[in-house]
């Protein structure tokens, strides 16, 4: 049975393997090294999960089947000029060979809850450019593109 809830440490070896994962499939798609270098987990993993676990301002979600971690996710709590909070999904990945049974869904749901509960007036996530299944993922739940970011890659 496919479900989410907030990670722990004893978490931390499996999101390690799926952030390693996650690099993996991404960096070599289009925008996924501008992606790697900007907005991808702060290198070691280890210490980059350690400091979201502890932080009130960041949340850490594992997605499960059964008792296994098969998928993770992190948001974060952004404060604005005007004072009002934004919820940032920074990351959401699920293992390719557990992906569109429902757990990234559970992952989605407990990171909208956990915005809301926080206060936020609205969020943030992130598909890179060709990636149609992630874009398709959070369009399902509700989610519409509100800014394109250009980039040209220079030398």
């Amino acid at each position: 049975m496919e479900s989410a809830r907030p990670a722990g440490a004893d978490d931390l070896a499996a999101i390690v393997a799926l952030i390693n994962a996650c690099a993996t499939e991404l960096r070599p798609t289009r925008g996924g090294d501008v992606w790697f270098r900007r907005e991808g987990p702060t290198p070691p993993p280890e210490d980059y999960l350690a400091r979201r676990l502890a932080s009130p301002d960041d949340h850490v979600i594992v997605g499960l089947i059964d008792a296994e971690v098969i998928g993770f996710a992190t948001v974060a709590l952004e404060t604005l000029r005007d004072g009002t909070r934004l919820g940032v999904i920074d990351d959401l990945y699920v293992d390719v060979e557990a992906r569109a049974i429902g757990v990234g869904e559970a992952m989605a749901v407990e990171a909208v809850a956990w915005c809301e509960s926080h206060g936020c007036f609205g969020i943030d996530a992130s598909a890179l450019p060709g990636n149609r299944a992630a874009k398709n993922f959070f369009e399902t739940h509700g989610f519409i593109a509100r800014r394109i970011v250009m980039h040209r890659r220079l030398g």
